[in-house]
């Protein structure tokens, strides 16, 4: 009975294999991806995997991107940005659909698109970086609380919250994130057809809207996520693809919790001047 109950499994083992292989082999046509990016951007990985995915996938012709994000850390916007470039390197257009919001490090990495819509009221811009510091020396001092570090350089523990930051220290921070602003301001420069002058003037943090957006050049055009999708098609040659979602990847456990449970440990796991640097 046990050897009848294993080749009935390893039969339909076989089975499955070969359904799925046949399924693999049927043409799909012609296709547009839509990946979504939304909240803080601390962990790049499942964009940046899904569309290097996609950029192997034939059947897909162009990927539209749809940002609802505030920004997020330096490196993590920068690594989104290059896999788009790399999309857009493979021949495939871009086009970037911008929701409520797709500010900082959400308009660094939409800037790497081909095209890119707004709505008239999104908020979008804030261009800059900042690192942010907070002292609870005294507080603690109050209730008896002291801290000692040891450092094997001067610069190991800034933005140590028990003491406060040294002229030195305010320094070295201000060339980093001037720095990390240079880079911002490059990578706009590289694909939007904006006057450097014009861009610097209002690089200084300010949100605007999606209308202004688009009168100072950092959005090429009105519209949502219909548009963004029509445009793509457009500009890959493909009228008649079929747009789909790229579905979120999350573990059981994620989906229990209905939290990213990766993004806090990526959090926690930072020091404080690589996560507090951010666009």
């Amino acid at each position: 009975m046990k050897r009848w109950i294993f080749l009935i499994l390893l039969l339909f083992i076989i089975a499955s294999v070969m359904i799925s292989g046949l399924i693999a082999r049927v043409p799909v046509g012609d296709r547009v991806a839509i990946v979504k990016v939304s909240g803080v951007i601390v962990n790049p990985l499942p964009v940046v995997r899904k569309i290097e995915r996609l950029r192997k996938d034939k059947s897909v012709k162009a990927l539209v991107i749809r940002v609802d994000s505030p920004g997020g850390s330096v490196g993590a916007s920068q690594e989104i940005y290059r896999a788009i470039e790399r999309f857009r390197e493979s021949g495939k257009p871009v086009v970037v659909s911008m929701g409520n919001v797709a500010a900082s490090g959400a308009y660094y990495l939409s800037a790497a698109a081909d095209y890119i819509f707004a709505n008239p009221g999104t908020v979008t811009g804030s261009i800059g970086v900042v690192i942010q510091h907070i002292a609870y020396k005294e507080l603690l001092e109050k209730i008896g609380i002291k801290a000692t570090v040891i450092k094997t350089g001067k610069f190991k523990d800034t933005l140590n919250p028990f003491r406060e930051l040294t002229q030195e220290e305010k320094k070295y921070l201000k060339e980093t994130i001037e720095d990390a602003y240079e880079q911002f301001i490059e990578a706009i420069l590289r694909y939007r057809k904006i006057d450097e002058e014009r861009l610097r003037e209002i690089a200084d943090g300010r949100v605007i809207t999606g209308e202004k957006a688009k009168e100072i050049g950092l959005v090429d055009e009105i519209g949502g996520l219909e548009d963004a999708v029509e445009k793509a098609k457009e500009l890959a040659g493909v009228p008649k693809a079929r747009e789909f979602f790229v579905p979120e990847e999350k573990t059981l456990l994620q989906r229990f919790l209905g939290a990213g449970l990766e993004e806090v440990k990526l959090i926690s796991s930072y020091s404080p001047i690589f996560y507090l640097m951010r666009f």
